[in-house]
């Protein structure tokens, strides 16, 4: 079998001097794309977690002595765990495309800034809904801290302005459904004793009307010779006594369930309502620049040393295979 003949001695210095010429060349290259490139802003919110009112006692105790230790205790999440769910939903992002803002932007990296005004959809030049959903995702982000159990939202556009807003107005949109949409157990009780209710107001007015019509005719029942009289009488009388007494209770009924779904609501604590941002999130312009220059003077360099490069490696296996031998 014949051997590949030795690799060449390799000049450092020499084998350098058209790789930097390359790498300098890109880097200028990548310079010019980087400059024309526009800056991108975020702004972030974050909402505190809400206390969970499932847990009581002994086991709300267990539940946070198990979260000082970054144990997730099942049943131990608060109100606030769907809240990611929700700023992601198709619901609230349709209802923040058509959310109207204004803003100013530039056209362009050097260009002049001028005022716009329109919908979110309309900046994301979407053509249709689906695209417009797609689109939003790589403007907002939300996210929930495993062990803080702090939620973020975060907007990133090319104006600063619109960024803030963005996150304010996901942030409104996340109380609106929470308090509008929201389904709560006093809630659902106060539905149903608003039902009852109306059905106990026709039922006590059918008994007025009933006791009224026979008091027309028996004005002094109660002192009545006919036993029928006093007795038809008094069971009218109690009937309707009976009604309005249910009509009271459900009324209180309603209103406690009334109290109740306001305590079952999350209330949105906000940590960080969100700013105005100053500095550009992206591009970063310099590190593009360095690993265009770099990428290209290694791949100059690796292809005008290529020989050397495959002796190399066929040294190292020769003595790989003679110390395995």
């Amino acid at each position: 079998m014949s051997e590949m003949p030795e690799s060449p001695v390799l000049d450092l210095k020499a084998s350098l001097k058209r790789p930097l010429q390359w790498a300098l060349a890109a880097g200028v290259f990548a310079a010019l794309i980087a400059l024309f490139m526009p800056n991108y802003y975020r702004s972030e919110a974050r909402l505190l977690p809400v206390e969970s009112k499932g847990l009581g006692g002994n086991l709300g105790g267990l539940a946070s002595a198990a979260a000082a230790f970054g144990v997730s205790v099942p049943g131990a999440e608060g109100n606030d765990a769907n809240f990611v769910d929700i700023l992601n939903s198709r619901w609230l992002r349709e209802q923040l495309l058509q959310s109207e803002f204004q803003y100013p932007m530039r056209t362009w990296r050097f260009g002049s800034e001028r005022v716009v005004k329109g919908t979110l959809s309309v900046y994301l030049e979407a053509k249709n809904t689906d695209m417009a959903l797609q689109a939003l995702g790589k403007v907002l982000s939300s996210s929930r801290d495993l062990k803080s159990k702090v939620i973020s939202i975060s907007a990133e556009t090319r104006s600063p302005e619109l960024s803030w807003a963005v996150v304010l107005r996901a942030s409104k949109l996340l109380e609106v459904f929470l308090q509008e949409k929201g389904r709560t157990h006093g809630g659902a009780k106060a539905a149903f004793a608003d039902a009852r209710l109306a059905d106990a107001r026709r039922e006590f007015e059918e008994a007025e009307n009933a006791f009224r019509t026979f008091l027309e005719s028996n004005r002094n029942y109660l002192g009545s010779a006919d036993p029928g009289v006093r007795l038809k009488g008094a069971r009218l009388e109690g009937e309707l006594r009976l009604r309005q007494q249910l009509i009271t209770t459900l009324a209180l009924n309603r209103e406690q369930a009334l109290l109740e779904e306001k305590n079952d609501i999350p209330i949105l604590n906000v940590l960080d309502p969100g700013n105005l941002p100053i500095e550009k999130s992206r591009p970063a312009r310099s590190q593009l620049v360095i690993a265009w220059a770099f990428l290209a003077g290694l791949v100059v360099w690796g292809f005008e040393n290529r020989r050397w490069i495959k002796g190399r490696l066929f040294e190292s296996s020769k003595e790989s295979e003679g110390e395995s031998a």
